[in-house]
This record gives C-alpha cells, structure tokens and sequence, in this order.
C-alpha cells in the first residue's frame, strides 16, 4: 500500500506544478487590447479562438485531478492514524497508588481547609 501513496503523491505534486503552469500561461481578461498592438500572432498557434479554451478545459481537468489526489491522500492519512492507534502506542497513565495517595491528600486538605487548591504538591 505504501508504494500506491508514494505513486499519489508524486502525481499530487507533479499536478500542482503544472496548475501554477497554466495558470501563469493564460492571459488575463484585460489582455486583449494589447492583441491590437502585434500580439495576435499567439491566436494562430491555437486555432481561431486562441488560446483560452484549450488552457482552461486544461486547468479544469488538472483541477479535478488535483482534488481527487487531495481526498486520496486524505484517506490514507487517516488510514495511518487508525492504524497508529491500534498498534498498541503506549498511553501515559497515573498509577494507583499515586492516584490513590493524591485522592487522599486532597480530601484532607479540603477537611481542615489548610490546602490551597492552586498549591503544588512538594517534591520529595
């Protein structure tokens, strides 16, 4: 299983790239007007209506990738945590004789009303 997200993630990565790519390649909507100046010669390349079309079903279909990879990455993440916490990780505990002497010193306290409940217990 390990080597499917290995695989995931390297598309993941390698899908983000490419979408900051294309994002960067496409013209904005006001870049028309400097088409008028000798800038028309790109249209050609892509056919009649430039560009546009070709590089936003692009970027839609990397998109779509890259969200699929997030949420299969999503899923293995929390596979790996469930299976983490059925592997037994040691969970720190208090022991019942401290619980137990620390049960006792707090009701003590609270009976003679000689304990200041923001008072730390002292180290021996």
């Amino acid at each position: 299983m390990d080597w499917v997200e290995t695989l995931v993630v390297v598309i993941h990565v390698v899908i983000a790239v490419a979408l900051v790519g294309l994002v960067l390649i496409q013209q904005g909507k006001g870049a028309n007007a400097g088409a008028a100046f000798g800038g028309g010669a790109s249209q050609t390349v892509f056919g009649s209506e430039g560009s546009s079309s070709f590089l936003v079903r692009a970027t839609t279909l990397l998109a779509i990738v890259f969200f699929v990879t997030s949420f299969s990455l999503a899923v293995f993440a929390k596979q790996r945590a469930e299976v983490a916490g059925e592997a037994g990780i040691p969970v720190v505990q208090e022991s019942r004789s401290d619980a137990g002497q620390a049960e006792g010193e707090s009701a003590d306290e609270g009976e003679t009303g000689r304990g200041d409940e923001n008072e730390l217990p002292e180290l021996e």
